[in-house]
């Protein structure tokens, strides 16, 4: 498979292999990318929940994106989890010198097992700083209500948060129809242009841990191969649908998805 682009990921560590940094690195080799990474955070965590979470110290991060992509220059970057103001300062201080346009931004703040990952002051300054700087967020419910102070319960709800998220400057915005108990799954793309909603099957499996992630670094990648916003919206989410759907039934808890449903391996590995 020859490499298609380059991508940078900003993000955190998962031990389980099934969200975070291992999920991203995961999902952009898989689809034809190369990622480089920069930490921003250890986590102790298993399909059942988070143990603990070891911060990077911020100025190492910021070491990790500039010593990195002054030698290869990312085509997009996509951001994870940025649990402090003093993380966000110092990757929107990389980012000047950067100069790298595509941004993806995945607001991580809740685990799947309910564990808070983000401070109420790194909230409020990635609310008035960051989305500013990014090309696309990609909220899931909960995380949209925290971002806008909307209670979500319809569509209308997420059209209306979208455009309330809009307001701090990001130009797009993909909010997460998962968490709806809906037999259908919606996700809504929205810009001052047009609003598009991606409709699909629900799947019945508790097996999704690291979605989130996965379908951020999936957009970023197709962003970074040249399709719109929108297309790399839609194929990002038939992504991660295969992914579910091929789930591997790992762990007793939340399992994680198959990265590997885009591969089809040639006779002479197998």
């Amino acid at each position: 498979m020859k490499l298609k682009s380059k991508i940078l990921i900003i993000a955190g560590s998962d031990s389980s292999g099934g969200a975070g940094i291992q999920a991203d690195i995961k999902t952009a080799t898989c689809l034809g990318v190369y990622a480089m990474t920069a930490v921003t955070a250890v986590t102790v965590q298993n399909t059942k929940g988070v143990k603990s979470v070891v911060s990077i110290p911020p100025n190492e991060i910021y070491n990790q994106i500039i010593y990195t992509t002054k030698d290869i220059k990312p085509n997009a970057v996509k951001i994870g989890m940025l649990h402090s103001t003093d993380v966000i300062n110092k990757v929107l201080k990389s980012f000047n010198e950067m100069k790298v346009k595509k941004i993806i931004l995945d607001p991580v703040m809740i685990a799947k097992g309910g564990s808070k990952l983000i401070t109420d002051k790194a909230i409020e300054l990635l609310k008035k700083k960051l989305l500013q700087k990014v090309s696309l967020v990609t909220p899931n419910l909960p995380e949209a209500e925290i971002l806008t102070g909307i209670r979500i319960s319809t569509e209308e709800d997420m059209i209306f948060a979208a455009n309330k998220l809009m307001k701090f400057g990001v130009p797009n915005v993909l909010i997460k129809g998962g968490h709806f108990k809906s037999k259908k799954v919606h996700d809504i793309f929205v810009n001052k242009k047009e609003i598009k909603i991606f409709t699909n099957n629900r799947f019945n499996t508790k097996n999704t841990h690291g979605t989130g992630c996965t379908l951020s670094t999936a957009i970023t990648s197709f962003f970074s191969c040249g399709k719109t916003l929108k297309k790399s919206c839609e194929l990002g989410i038939k992504y991660v649908n295969s992914a579910i759907l091929t789930n591997p039934k790992f762990g007793k808890g939340h399992g994680p998805i198959n990265h590997l449903n885009s591969i089809e391996l040639k006779k002479m590995f197998k």
